[in-house]
């Protein structure tokens, strides 16, 4: 934990920007295997690179994944997953998730439209959420800034799981978005890229500095 928070860097495609990342602080590194995004890997370019990865937390970012696909991740050497889903989807297709891979290892990100909360069925099928910004379409990856209000909300009436906050962070809205979300563990992706898929070195060291900026980062000595 870096200045009181614990930090992500999404859509990592090089073993390359997962170093920067980890020498930088982010203790999650996410890669995604979802054949849709633009920073798409697979379970094959992860192994490829596997070796050269720093030991930071690896997490497997995944839409609504098969049984068999999930096993393959499992198998790939990731601690964590994160799954994205729609929210109408069955209960017994997320209660299989948490029994295949584990309530400690498993993040779920539900697609909440606007006017939607966390179902309290799922809540006790995870340790940890993470709230994306809406999209209709899409299940993430948007770049653009989520609803921090609501984030606090959520974080508050339910302080016994982990909430990430997710969604269009950078160097220059991090610090508002902390003092508006209470958010302790932030996900950073398109903000530090100077491409889809590639991090920008100077992107990454200035979002972190805009993170210890932040008087809670002070007020815990960082």
């Amino acid at each position: 934990m870096m200045g009181g928070f614990q930090w992500k860097v999404c859509g990592l495609t090089s073993a390359t920007d997962a170093a920067v990342a980890a020498q930088l602080g982010a203790e999650y590194l996410g890669f995604i295997f979802h054949p849709k995004s633009p920073r798409a890997v697979t379970v094959g370019d992860f192994r490829a690179m596997a070796d050269q990865l720093p030991p930071a937390h690896k997490v497997a970012v995944c839409v609504e994944p098969s049984t068999p696909h999930l096993t393959a991740l499992a198998g790939s050497g990731c601690q964590y997953f994160q799954i994205h889903f729609r929210p109408e989807l069955p209960l017994a297709q997320i209660e299989a998730w948490s029994a295949q891979v584990g309530p400690e290892r498993l993040w779920l990100a539900p697609r909440l439209p606007p006017a939607a909360e966390i179902a309290p069925a799922w809540l006790p099928l995870a340790q940890t959420f993470l709230i994306d910004t809406y999209d209709p379409e899409k299940f993430g990856g948007t770049g653009r800034a989520g609803d921090w209000a609501k984030f606090a909300r959520i974080q508050q009436a339910n302080p016994r799981r982990t909430w990430v906050l997710s969604g269009g962070l950078n160097a220059g809205n991090i610090g508002e978005a902390l003092r508006q979300s209470g958010a302790r563990f932030v996900d950073v992706n398109s903000g530090v890229e100077s491409a889809p898929g590639v991090k920008d070195p100077a992107k990454l060291e200035a979002f972190v500095t805009a993170l210890l900026r932040h008087p809670r980062a002070a007020a815990t000595g960082a």
